[in-house]
């Protein structure tokens, strides 16, 4: 399975520049899981310097993501973000060609090593140890969550 990887990282102009734009894309997440070929997207600030933003989102093709940027919802906010609330903006994108899931369980000491497809992240993070039947925590959506999965209706979400 191939799948496109789209990392942004965002330099604003100001604190108050970043708190608008946080307003303006508030809403991308409802916007995101009616898109063909989203998966997730996590946005955070950068550790080591808080005036720098990152973002990373998956897409089943780099078709996919270019039907994101011309999304009329996703052309305005962007319009409107270079319009001086973005001083920086640099993007990379990639090809995977395959996801794995390296895990060891903290009961049993198990350890997992398999591929997983994307598409159903949720799905697989919240399978239990196979062998002891331990439950990994899974990050799930919330109000004010950075992530936003595609297939987090199908997926059991616990919190532990």
């Amino acid at each position: 399975m191939s799948v496109y990887l789209s990392m942004q990282r965002v330099r604003f102009s100001s604190p108050d520049a970043y708190q608008k734009f946080a307003v303006v894309f508030g809403d991308v997440r409802h916007h995101l899981l009616t898109k063909p070929g989203f998966i997730h997207l996590t946005w955070w600030v950068h550790p080591d310097d808080p005036t720098w933003y990152n973002e990373v989102s998956f897409w089943a093709s780099k078709e996919a993501t270019m039907a994101w940027h011309m999304d009329t919802y996703h052309k305005y906010a962007k319009t409107w973000a270079a319009n001086g609330a973005i001083m920086e903006d640099i993007i990379t994108n990639f090809d995977l060609e395959g996801t794995r899931l390296l895990r060891i369980c903290p009961t049993c000491g198990l350890v997992q090593d398999k591929e997983f497809d994307l598409r159903q992240e949720q799905a697989v993070l919240a399978e239990p140890c196979p062998q002891c039947g331990f439950h990994f925590p899974v990050m799930s959506e919330t109000a004010n969550s950075t992530a936003v999965f595609k297939d987090i209706a199908s997926a059991p979400i616990s919190i532990s």
